[in-house]
């Protein structure tokens, strides 16, 4: 998602090749090995498969105020959530898999992060402050996967920080690129797409 939004921000038009993860096609391990998504082949060959450095190489291709406001505290956050949230969240989401604790453990490591994001959103618009930046969209998905684990206790717990979800959601933004495409197969013509 954060990767599909930096693109559409930057006007960038990309053939896509919609897969399913449960039916991997061989021409995704023929760029990645890694055999994860999202993953951008350049024109020059050359092969992006994290989706932070499809944002960054999206943000370089364009003019963008997505990096006015501090952007060392932007790469910062960034980093708390790639590094620190995104773990417990995948324990949160798939706690089942991850018995050493139970999900209530996870939920409150995972709430402990977002509880900066929901005391800086008090008194804001947006993470670092009144206009959205880098961070806001990079951040996005992974608040958006913790709200829906357990929708009541995000609304009730991080007030400020479902208003600012429920904002992203409804943008322009936000709706271009959260359109449903059909599986890709290798014989199908190729679908150029401006999110």
């Amino acid at each position: 998602m954060r990767a599909r939004m930096a693109l559409s921000h930057a006007n960038i038009s990309v053939e896509l090749r919609e897969i399913l993860l449960s039916d991997r096609p061989d021409e995704l391990y023929a760029i990645s090995p890694k055999g994860t998504v999202p993953v951008l082949e350049l024109p020059d060959g050359r092969v992006i498969d994290e989706s932070f450095h499809i944002m960054e190489w999206a943000l370089s291709q364009t003019q963008t105020d997505w990096m006015e406001i501090d952007l060392d505290k932007q790469l910062a956050m960034i980093k708390v959530n790639d590094e620190a949230f995104k773990p417990w969240l995948n324990k949160y989401k798939y706690h089942e898999r991850h018995r050493e604790h139970p999900q209530k453990f996870y939920q409150g490591k995972c709430a402990e992060i977002l509880s900066t994001y929901e005391t800086i959103l008090n008194t804001n618009s947006y993470l670092m402050g009144k206009k959205a930046q880098w961070t806001d969209v990079a951040i996005l998905p992974f608040v958006r996967q913790f709200a829906h684990v357990d929708l009541p206790y995000f609304e009730k717990k991080f007030i400020s920080l479902n208003q600012w979800l429920e904002g992203w959601k409804g943008s322009g933004l936000f709706q271009s690129v959260m359109k449903k495409y059909i599986q890709w197969q290798p014989n199908h013509a190729p679908l150029i797409v401006s999110f």
